[in-house]
């Protein structure tokens, strides 16, 4: 079953911002030289892929239960993680620091293994829970 990351405002509003910023300066060095004056430079490339790798990661953040794996896949970052591995999930609170495959805040904290632990942030969390517990239901459910 797949799902799709929950797109926040900050996320958005951030990206939106860098995007919108980096295109401007392009489009204002294009226009106050003219179009025939204008010199390609290394800052445009650096400006456009930063660009680019934040459409991807708000476009391409997703995740996927299978019967013995959550796939996770958010931009260029690809995971998978055995369910049989997952320990604990931590309802509706955010991880500030760590590995983050996510687009949103107040999503889920999957502590698998001994110590590792994912942030991630599909469209519900309830219904992300629900059926990841029915493909194993030893996980413990904690709610901040």
């Amino acid at each position: 079953m797949k799902f799709t990351s929950r797109k926040d405002i900050l996320f958005q509003l951030i990206g939106f911002s860098i995007i919108g910023f980096f295109i401007g300066i392009i489009l204002y060095r294009i226009f106050s030289d003219g179009i025939e004056n204008y010199n390609f430079m290394w800052t445009d490339i650096f400006m456009l892929a930063v660009a680019g790798f934040l459409i991807w990661l708000g476009l391409g953040t997703n995740y996927e239960l299978t019967q013995t794996e959550l796939k996770y896949k958010s931009g260029p970052i690809r995971g998978k993680i055995e369910i049989d591995k997952i320990h604990e999930i931590i309802k509706g609170k955010t991880l500030w620091s760590g590995f983050k495959p996510a687009t949103a805040r107040n999503g889920l904290i999957i502590k698998y293994e001994k110590y590792n632990e994912i942030y991630i942030s599909p469209k519900t969390n309830d219904s992300f829970v629900k059926k990841i517990l029915e493909l194993n239901n030893k996980i413990k459910i904690t709610t901040e």
